[in-house]
């Protein structure tokens, strides 16, 4: 079996999307059926795929510089899709993966990932410029596909109603979590829980991107209506990068974050985020919608008790491990964050159950499941 996958989305700061593909171009760098595996990205050929976050590092840059302009998006795209036509001519009988959604034009079989079609169902979540360029490239993708792999049979579903894609083309694979993500005692955890200055209290940790389909200004609303006592105990600590559209959650958070009830702890070294995880009393999620739901896994591996939305497919993941709750309920909300933090059995139960359901989850099966995704288009 002879590949190449796309791995535009390594790139600082890591995202779910970025977890995905550097852990799927780990596997099947090494997976015994996969005879040859080519990495490209951008517009040249990387050769170790812990190596590509180092040769990404200029896309990144230019995307930082160039902010979702679309006629500069688009251009970006088309220009990529001419090179990678030029370089990879000489190859012959290779499947190629786009694991983000759009796809390039390739001679062979071409299969795509999709994560999720929040491009569709919220746009008002995502810069215009990014909906703007999903409408316009994925029904090229969807015509010069074989096969779409989703994170969650939830995203599957979607897909196969919304673009009338034949459901035996369609396959969903769950995504793994780490071995990284486990508990560890508090000494474990010290020193970097001192680096960030969260050593002090226990905590509700949140990581995510700052933007709108995370629902974090209704989490700081239904965190600021909790008794002042509680959360002078357990103080909100937010790990992600500041995406798009961020004037509410900047607003609400700052006088909680003035009295040092808040802490931002912006973007943090992959290597860190274990021990954030591990030495969290409780985790939050109450995302307005997700494709897959990385960060709640991530928690529950961490034996860390998890709150999530009860929409998209974090039920899913989650299972019966955690608490659900409706996302846009502030009320709801702020009832179920008290009995995250302070009722013990419950705790106790989600933390044990949440460590079993994390075991289903591991890359292994995922990369498995691909290739099985690769060896059939290959075949068809």
């Amino acid at each position: 079996m002879r590949l190449i996958l796309n791995v535009d989305a390594i790139t600082q700061p890591l995202t779910g999307i970025g977890r995905y593909v550097l852990n799927l171009a780990r596997g099947l760098h090494r997976h015994p059926e996969v005879e040859d595996c080519r990495f490209y990205s951008a517009y040249q050929w990387i050769d170790d795929p812990d190596s590509a976050l180092e040769a990404n590092r200029l896309v990144s840059s230019a995307r930082r510089y160039v902010p979702f302009k679309t006629f500069a998006l688009s251009a970006y795209f088309h220009a990529r899709q001419a090179v990678f036509r030029q370089r990879a001519r000489k190859l012959k009988g290779y499947l190629l993966h786009s694991p983000n959604y759009l796809a390039f034009q390739h001679d062979g079989p071409v299969v795509s990932t999709f994560h999720d079609l929040s491009y569709l169902h919220f746009p008002e979540c995502h810069p215009v410029e990014r909906v703007r360029i999903m409408a316009q490239e994925i029904p090229k993708t969807l015509r010069m596909v074989s096969h779409i792999i989703t994170d969650s049979e939830f995203v599957r579903q979607e897909v196969i109603d919304t673009y009338g894609v034949k459901a035996e083309n369609v396959t969903s694979i769950p995504l793994g979590v780490d071995s990284v993500f486990r508990p560890r005692p508090w000494e474990e955890t010290l020193a970097v829980l001192r680096r960030y200055h969260v050593d002090d209290k226990p905590y509700l940790l949140v990581v995510a991107t700052l933007e709108p389909r995370k629902n974090l200004a209704r989490l700081l609303l239904a965190y600021g209506q909790m008794d002042a006592r509680l959360r002078a105990a357990y103080p909100l600590v937010i790990v992600g990068v500041s995406g798009w559209l961020t004037g509410e959650i900047e607003r609400l958070a700052a006088p909680l974050e003035a009295a040092g009830l808040v802490r931002r702890l912006g973007y943090v070294r992959e290597q860190d985020l274990p021990y954030l995880y591990a030495g969290a009393h409780a985790f939050a999620f109450p995302s307005l919608y997700e494709g897959f739901g990385l960060p709640p896994l991530e928690a529950m591996a961490s034996g860390v008790p998890v709150l999530v939305s009860n929409g998209s497919s974090m039920a899913e993941v989650v299972g019966d491990a955690g608490l659900l709750v409706d996302p846009y309920d502030i009320e709801q909300l702020a009832d179920k964050l008290w009995q995250l933090l302070v009722d013990g059995e419950f705790r106790q139960r989600a933390s044990r159950r949440g460590l079993e359901r994390a075991g289903e989850f591991t890359w292994g099966r995922s990369i498995d499941r691909a290739v099985e995704v690769y060896r059939r288009v290959g075949h068809g």
